[in-house]
Order: structure tokens, then C-alpha cells, then sequence
């Protein structure tokens, strides 16, 4: 298929040439490939939401067994590093000096009721300094309150499961995440220096005397780029499965898909920035401002974009990560599901249409 005002021969030459640039450049070589996984490793290791041995103080004022065996599951449990206090003083000072998170009093009446089938009563106290800790803390102990009486035979047994992740393993939706996130700057970085560098170097005269036309000029920009980002994100995918363990559970076509939009936002955000800006500098500084924070704030990966007041909410219907996120989250944990990457895709294509649009409007053919 032929596009208007586009040569084949000249397109190739150019793309060639930025290839060639590209190669020469070692900055374009390290923000494709060492920059992801660096940033993939600090958000898969770093970015840990699953709660392993909290510390929990436990006041133990009844020595009959039912108090001894509740305390015994409460320290089985892999959640809690559950160790024994003496006094209430003792344990007001641990939660004072953050030594326990939370802390468990168990009634001198607790055997008794519980003999009497009358259930036992726990106080359970939390530091609300931090309160996804307490929440945590608190719900816990309550679970293991009712799985510990519900093995006795006095109440129901609630089973529980998460569906498209059993484990609740929060690394299965942070690592999704942060490739867009990674992505995000990845694609804006790119191609954020590609036209400044052609101004600072003063190639782009030099370009500018040839017959080369404006589309030509972009999309010479772009396909390298975009053949760079789609290796990147191959790159992050297999360091994701086979590195940090998260199941891929959908399609790679779409996979590519739903990536090749995004990269097409992306990189015409980046080669918008660095059509407006005039120095490397200011384009690479805008381009990690304005892709990294939005990516970062209000694409769902970190904060529920169904939480946020309603302006904030419609702020992340243009932020591209937010559709990316989304697809990423889905195709890694439940699968190829048509009807969420079906709505992604189509946002994902509208920003892709007006970041290149916008940019071939401001992309000058002239010196003036």
C-alpha cells in the first residue's frame, strides 16, 4: 500500500540512517535496554505489598488451653513474628516504641468461655500510624480467630479465593504495572532527542535541503524507535516470567497489539516534546516529568483511579498508561479477554491518532 507524499527508497535510506545513528549512540542502546530492567528489578523487588512477619506482641492472661492453643496458630502463622509479654505495660511500650505492630490480649476468661461455648473475646490493638498495617493486623487476627474456633466445631468454615490470583501475591499485579510504567519513559525518553538532536548537532538543515517530505521525516523517526521499544518490551516480558516469576496467562499477539498502540502514543508523546523543546535537555526533562508521573499517579498501578475525586478521575482518561495498565494486568493474570483489551486498544488507538497528529501539525518543514 502506497502512502501519499511517502518514497519507499527515501523512507529506507532515512530509517537506515537513524538505525545507523542509533547504533552509533550508545544513550539510545542503554534507555532501551539496561534502563527497563533496572527499573523492572527496583519495582519487582522493591514495590512489595504482602505482609511476611509482622511483628505481633501477645498478651497471654489465661493458661488454660484453649488461650495455649489460640496462641500456638497465631504463632504458626507465617503473617506474624508473634512473640510473648508479660505485663500490659510491657506491651504498651512495644506499640509506643514500634517494636510490635499490633498486639493480641487474651482474657483470663478466654478458656472458660470457650469451654462454656460462649466464644472467646480478644482485644486487638494496632498501630494506626500506619494504617494498611493495622487493617492488616486486624484483619488477620480476626481470620484466625474464626479459622482457629471454626476447626473446633463451633462455627461455620469460610473458604476464601481470589480469583485470577490464588496466591494474592501482589508481584503478579506490580510487575504488569510497572512495565507500563517502565515503558511509559522508555518510549517517551526515546524519541524525546531525536529531532533536538538534529537541531543541537545541526543535521537537521542539512536534512531539511533534501526533497525528504514531512511524513517521511516522521515516520523515519519512528519505525526505528518503535522496532527498539517493541525489543524492550520482549526484554521486560521475559524478565518478568522467567526472573521474577509472574504467569503470562494471555496471548503474545495480542500482547504485540496492544503494545504497538501504546508505543505509538508513547513515542509520538516523546517526538512532540522533542519537536516544541529546543535542546536535548529540556526535551529528556520533559519527557520524564510528563511521562513518568502520570504513569506513575494515575494509571491505577499504584492508586484506584475509582477512589480519586471526579476531576483526577477524568485527567486519566488521556493518560495512555492508564489503558496500558490495564491491558497488561489483564493479559498477565486472567488471560486474553476481548471485551477489557477491546476498550483499551480503541482509547489507546484515539491517543495514538492525535499525539502523531498534533505532532505532524508542529513538525516544521522550513528553517523559520
Amino acid at each position: 500500500m502506497r502512502i501519499p507524499g511517502v518514497s519507499p527508497r527515501r523512507l529506507f535510506a532515512l530509517c537506515r540512517k537513524e538505525s545507523f545513528q542509533i547504533v552509533r549512540d550508545p544513550s539510545s542502546i542503554l534507555i532501551a535496554f539496561v534502563l527497563p530492567v533496572i527499573l523492572l528489578f527496583l519495582y519487582g523487588f522493591g514495590i512489595n505489598l504482602d505482609m511476611d512477619h509482622v511483628p505481633v506482641a501477645v498478651l497471654r492472661l489465661d493458661d488454660g488451653p484453649a488461650a495455649v492453643r489460640f496462641e500456638q496458630a497465631l504463632s504458626g502463622s507465617p503473617a506474624f513474628a508473634v512473640h510473648r509479654v508479660g505485663s500490659r505495660a510491657e506491651l504498651m511500650g512495644e506499640l509506643g516504641r514500634g517494636d510490635a505492630r499490633g498486639a493480641v490480649v487474651i482474657p483470663n476468661d478466654f478458656s472458660a468461655r470457650v469451654l462454656q461455648g460462649r466464644g472467646g473475646a480478644l482485644q486487638v490493638l494496632t498501630d494506626g500510624a500506619e494504617p494498611n498495617t493495622a487493617n492488616f493486623v486486624s484483619s488477620y487476627v480476626q481470620g484466625a480467630f474464626d479459622r482457629w474456633r471454626g476447626g473446633g466445631g463451633a462455627g461455620p468454615e469460610v473458604r476464601q479465593r481470589a480469583w485470577f490470583n490464588p496466591d494474592t501475591v501482589s508481584r503478579n499485579f506490580l510487575v504488569p504495572g510497572s512495565i507500563a510504567v517502565v515503558m511509559t519513559i522508555i518510549g517517551a525518553l526515546l524519541t524525546s532527542l531525536v529531532v533536538a538532536r538534529e537541531w543541537e548537532r545541526g543535521t537537521m538543515e542539512a536534512l531539511l535541503a533534501t526533497p525528504v517530505t514531512k511524513a517521511e521525516l516522521l515516520l523515519s523517526k519512528i519505525i526505528p524507535y518503535y522496532v527498539l521499544g517493541m525489543a524492550a518490551m520482549a526484554l521486560c516480558t521475559a524478565v518478568a516470567v522467567f526472573l521474577l516469576g509472574v504467569p503470562f496467562n494471555g496471548s503474545i499477539l495480542a500482547l504485540g497489539g496492544i503494545t504497538t498502540l501504546f508505543l505509538g502514543c508513547a513515542l509520538g508523546f516523546g517526538l512532540f516534546l522533542s519537536t516544541v523543546l529546543p535542546t536535548q535537555f529540556n526535551a529528556a526533562q520533559a519527557s520524564l516529568v510528563a511521562g513518568f508521573l502520570p504513569a506513575m499517579m494515575l494509571s491505577g498501578f499504584v492508586f484506584e483511579i475509582s477512589s480519586m475525586p471526579v476531576v483526577l478521575r477524568a485527567i486519566t482518561r488521556i493518560v495512555p498508561a492508564r489503558y496500558f495498565t490495564r491491558a497488561l494486568s489483564t493479559l498477565f493474570q486472567a488471560g486474553t479477554l476481548p471485551e477489557v483489551l477491546v476498550p483499551n486498544a480503541l482509547a489507546l488507538a484515539a491517543l495514538t491518532v492525535f499525539w502523531l497528529g498534533i505532532t505532524a501539525r508542529k513538525t516544521r518543514r522550513t528553517l523559520d
